[in-house]
């Protein structure tokens, strides 16, 4: 059964930081080149099909990380790498759901409008966040890979 919970774990981590990795480094200067109106349009079809499964990736990460914890790692008393691990990733689901219930509802309302001005502000807003959770995503995957090397 571990196998299983480590699996799903990885997974959902690959696929949230991964996605972030792709839409930072590789979507956005890309889609740099767009009008304002086609550029926004993008984004928000882009997040309004990102955000949901990364908020699945979230209650699979949360199941199967405090599974594995108390499994394998014996609770609470689990080494350092699984704390810092755990701490790190509830800042990112935190930071998610702030993006998710503030400038991204506010982004879709924008554009709906068709405001582009405050709808590139709410866009921005958004790089940043991304920004702070892919470099938090990255340390987080460095911590629970090399983790349990520490104490070598």
């Amino acid at each position: 059964m571990p196998i299983v919970l480590l699996a799903a774990h990885i997974l959902a981590a690959m696929f949230w930081v991964g996605g972030m990795a792709f839409a930072y480094m590789i979507l956005r200067p890309a889609a740099g080149a767009l009008d304002a109106p086609a550029r926004l349009t993008l984004w928000r079809d882009v997040f309004g099909r990102f955000l949901p499964w990364v908020g699945v990736s979230i209650v699979a990460l949360l199941i199967s990380g405090y599974a594995l914890m108390f499994m394998v790692y014996g609770g609470f008393r689990a080494p350092l790498f699984v704390h810092v691990m755990q701490g790190t990733g509830i800042l990112m689901m935190l930071i998610y759901l702030h993006l998710f219930f503030a400038p991204w509802g506010r982004l879709q309302r924008f554009v709906q409008a068709a405001d582009w001005p405050n709808a590139g502000k709410q866009l921005a807003m958004i790089r940043k966040l991304v920004a702070i959770n892919l470099v938090l995503g990255v340390v987080t995957v460095l911590v629970g890979s090399t983790g349990r090397y520490w104490g070598m």
